[in-house]
């Protein structure tokens, strides 16, 4: 028995010698881990930097393309002295314009008089009483709006004709 006691504290040391040995290999696999995901981090940072630094570059190029073309325009109605050149000249640049904003999902929001005002497409900036309408339409379009794929990117600024305050009262008045 008293041999069973003297081995036993070895078998004890032995152990804890392997489980310490375990241990330290795991904190060296830890750290290695450690290293290895902030060197992923960094490398994730500094794509999603680049990549927001320059995800407008193709179509910076193609506005560049537009940026050429109403230059030359101005050149060739400068040196002609012809306004029609120069309209002309605009036109096609517009019209290149258009085509690039198409290609990137932006249209303009059909806005018409007569169609009824839309506040999440429309953005009213004056109103004008009128006994002819039933709710709240569009009578004029001051500037256009756009919507990008299925956002609207500005809202259009419309004029809006609304019912009049005084037929109003006076439907009120009978009711």
């Amino acid at each position: 028995m008293v041999e069973e006691q003297k081995d036993q504290p070895i078998d004890l040391k032995k152990q804890l010698e392997a489980e310490k040995k375990h241990s330290e290999d795991y904190l060296t696999r830890l750290k290695y881990l450690q290293a290895d995901f902030e060197n992923l981090k960094k490398r994730y940072d500094r794509q999603t930097e680049e990549t927001k630094n320059y995800c407008t570059e193709r179509l910076v190029i193609q506005l560049l393309d537009v940026q050429d073309e109403l230059e030359m325009a101005l050149k060739n109605a400068q040196s002609a002295d012809s306004a029609q050149m120069l309209i002309e000249g605009v036109q096609m640049t517009l019209k290149k314009l258009r085509k690039v904003l198409e290609q990137e999902g932006v249209s303009p929001i059909e806005c018409e008089a007569g169609k009824v005002f839309n506040p999440s497409r429309h953005n009213a900036v004056a109103a004008t009483e009128r006994d002819d309408v039933e709710a709240c339409v569009v009578t004029e379009e001051v500037r256009k709006g756009y919507i990008m794929k299925e956002k609207v990117i500005r809202p259009s600024i419309v004029k809006v004709a609304v019912k009049s305050s005084k037929s109003q009262k006076e439907k009120e008045k009978n009711e």
